[in-house]
């Protein structure tokens, strides 16, 4: 594993999306996960935004997110379906491999899960002339799904090649979720894995939940789950996942700090996994000039 496996998530950084795009780049990543709005909201408009992402040489690991797709039925159903294709039309325009949907939390979803497993197949077939694979995340706070093995329950009854489950450290580590799991999903059916600590022990209410993932999420190596995550980073490589890990960390503290010195904190927690967790040496893109790479 190098830095090449590694990317920011674009919620981590402040600024807009240039500056997002260069502090990524100057601490030596490779990639970088992008939400939608980052592309919607641009001064320029998506055309532009597009042409920035290509022209950054930064390749994107995928779009987020489509919240609250499975389970509908009716007008609500159909209203989904159509929002997402639109997202895919996104991920199609910027070359992104990968869309992701989180669990629904809508009190109009259906927890059955055939039907689940059904609309996802149905998304992830209309993503397949265009290129991108559908990535399904179980939120800690999802209403029906809300643990990865759930999700990956969903994911392996709709039984589609284009499908694969999203793993979230945070959600896994708030839920306190049984990581025996992970060795009954296939490595090529993680699309993506996301990481981030918090730095209490305990989740003790639904309230402290949202905040702490919305707010106060910090990188692996920082954080009060170290021996945790290491374990479901060292069951991961075992279990021969090979694919991209992207530090999703929301935080407000870091968006009170420069972007620089943020995505320098990502290129810390790499080396935390790389180094000591899974005890290899980082092997890391020559820095751009003038932005050391941070040891």
């Amino acid at each position: 594993m190098n830095l090449s496996n590694f990317g920011m998530d674009s919620i981590t950084l402040a600024g807009p999306l240039e500056s997002k795009l260069s502090a990524s780049k100057a601490a030596g990543f490779s990639q970088i996960m992008l939400w939608a709005k980052d592309l919607a909201g641009h001064p320029g408009g998506l055309e532009q935004a597009v042409r920035l992402v290509k022209a950054s040489g930064i390749r994107v690991t995928g779009i987020q997110v489509m919240r609250d797709f499975e389970g509908l039925s009716g007008a609500l159903h159909e209203y989904k379906l159509d929002i997402a294709k639109n997202m895919l039309q996104v991920c199609q325009a910027v070359g992104a491999p990968l869309l992701m949907v989180c669990s629904s939390t809508s009190s109009h979803a259906s927890g059955e899960l055939p039907l689940i497993a059904r609309h996802l197949a149905k998304l992830a077939t209309l993503a397949v002339p265009l290129g991108v694979r559908v990535g399904y995340e179980a939120l800690s706070w999802g209403r029906h799904v809300n643990q990865y093995a759930q999700s990956w329950e969903a994911v392996e009854l709709a039984d589609h090649a284009n499908l694969g489950v999203v793993l979230d450290s945070f959600h896994m580590l708030a839920n306190q979720a049984d990581l025996d799991g992970l060795q009954d999903i296939p490595s090529d059916k993680i699309a993506l894995v996301q990481l981030s600590d918090f730095m209490w022990r305990d989740i003790r209410s639904a309230e402290e939940r949202l905040e702490t993932a919305r707010h106060l999420r910090v990188f692996p190596g920082e954080g009060a789950h170290s021996k945790e995550l290491s374990d479901l980073l060292r069951r991961l490589d075992r279990g021969g996942y090979r694919g991209d890990y992207s530090f999703e960390v929301f935080n407000d503290d870091y968006l009170q700090l420069s972007p620089d010195i943020v995505a320098r904190r990502a290129h810390r927690a790499a080396k935390w996994v790389t180094d000591q967790v899974l005890r290899r040496s980082l092997q890391v893109r020559q820095p751009t000039a003038g932005h050391p790479t941070m040891a």
